[in-house]
């Protein structure tokens, strides 16, 4: 019970998809590579929570759904971001990410949920983030813009919200380790202050003032699910 008000909680149990792994084919332009390059961090994330998920029997068709269209997204934007680099650095990290990624897929399908796995799912997840997150803040670097950092960090929430469901569903299912507590604790500290730094940034509409301030009410209720954790 415990684990199904933090999926609700979370938003796993659909209320409407907001994207889709067949929308735009194409990076268009910088902010859209920055964009969709932090988008793989956290469907780094979502993969393994999707899994986990499925391991504990949380909405499994659902969890199901979640898990090969984020697959298919990941697999998709990879080419696209590889294809898109715009210098021979960040050409290397996506050639590096596209290893990691091949043995994290390979890792997600073909066989029913197992702890032995889920524990290798977890640390495939966590080489794969540090590379999406490289290849994020290289493009980042790349542009002249302040609105590209804001890109970075509002991209980068989109990744510790993942994190912190992946981490507590891993948990549950004693797959985590001893440190689930601290990292968790860390991702939600992460998440806390990036919120506040997009807050005070000069470029917000009164819309996306409006926004934040519904992230930060929606936030509270993601904290207090967090402390339903009871580790597997």
């Amino acid at each position: 019970m415990q684990r199904r008000v933090f999926i609700s909680a979370i938003g796993l149990v659909p209320a409407g998809v907001t994207w889709s792994p067949h929308s735009q084919s194409q990076v268009i332009n910088l902010n859209d590579a920055i964009n969709k390059a932090g988008r793989q961090r956290m469907l780094s994330q979502r993969m393994s929570k999707s899994y986990f998920a499925l391991a504990l029997g949380v909405e499994p068709v659902w969890s199901a759904r979640v898990m090969d269209a984020s697959i298919a997204l990941f697999d998709r934007q990879l080419v696209e971001l590889k294809a898109y680099a715009p210098n021979s650095q960040i050409q290397s990290t996506y050639q590096r990410l596209d290893q990691v990624w091949n043995d994290y897929k390979l890792a997600l399908v073909g066989e029913k949920p197992n702890k032995e796995r889920g524990a290798k799912i977890l640390g495939l997840a966590n080489q794969v983030l540090p590379l999406a997150h490289e290849g994020t803040v290289l493009l980042e670097k790349t542009s002249t813009q302040a609105v590209g950092r804001l890109v970075n960090i509002s991209g980068r929430q989109r990744m510790l919200s993942q994190r912190l469901a992946m981490l507590y569903l891993g948990s549950s299912w004693g797959v985590a380790g001893n440190t689930a507590q601290t990292d968790i604790q860390k991702a939600r500290d992460e998440f806390v202050q990036a919120h506040a730094v997009l807050k005070s940034a000069p470029q917000n509409t009164s819309s996306i003032t409006d926004s934040l301030i519904l992230a930060e009410n929606q936030f509270s209720f993601y904290e207090a699910a967090l402390k339903t954790l009871r580790p597997g």
